[in-house]
């Protein structure tokens, strides 16, 4: 078992871009979204999945994923059946995809604004996790977005669905917060 959760341990530090983390930059990151992280958030450390299993388990934090999602292909013929791609989530969480891009349009800004308000009944007291997979810089951006929006309690859990995978811990398919029509 010790041999195996080492194994696990190696396994994602190779998937997380093992070396020196990238510093924190004093924005959001404004591109190449799938690289390797910081290891803080506005100077605060990430959780671990150790960190993150114990505040979800507690039932105390709101966990916001923001893993983009691949948009219908353009140039497909009306009538043709596309499915997006499935989404397996920590259990509990909300899923508010494309919030965590460098620039959001103001649509996407009342979105984010919007799900976080109603997520957390207007407390913007209550813990936030963002996360969305290790190496992905739209749960730190989104982290961030959610502090410039008042949010005080604001954590970002750097190796996301990826490290709680490894861990054996469970998923549940999620299906996003609808967006309001552009």
């Amino acid at each position: 078992m010790i041999a195996r959760r080492a194994l696990l341990g190696a396994a994602l530090m190779v998937g997380s871009g093992a070396g020196k983390p990238p510093p924190e930059p004093n924005s959001y990151r404004m591109s190449d979204y799938k690289a390797p992280t910081p290891t803080t958030l506005n100077g605060a450390p990430a959780l671990s999945t150790e960190d993150a299993s114990r505040l979800w388990k507690s039932g105390h934090a709101i966990f916001v994923d923001t893993l983009a999602r691949a948009p219908r292909p353009a140039g497909l013929p009306a009538g043709t059946l596309w499915h997006p791609k499935p989404r397996d989530d920590i259990p509990g969480s909300i899923w508010l995809p494309d919030t965590g891009y460098g620039v959001l349009p103001a649509i996407m800004e009342g979105y984010f604004a919007d799900a976080l308000r109603t997520a957390t009944k207007g407390d913007r007291d209550r813990t936030l996790v963002f996360y969305c997979r290790a190496d992905c810089w739209m749960s730190w951006n989104a982290a961030r977005r959610a502090e410039a929006l008042g949010y005080t309690k604001v954590r970002w859990y750097r190796d996301g669905t990826d490290g709680w995978a490894a861990r054996g811990l469970k998923l549940e398919r999620r299906e996003p917060v609808p967006r309001p029509r552009q």
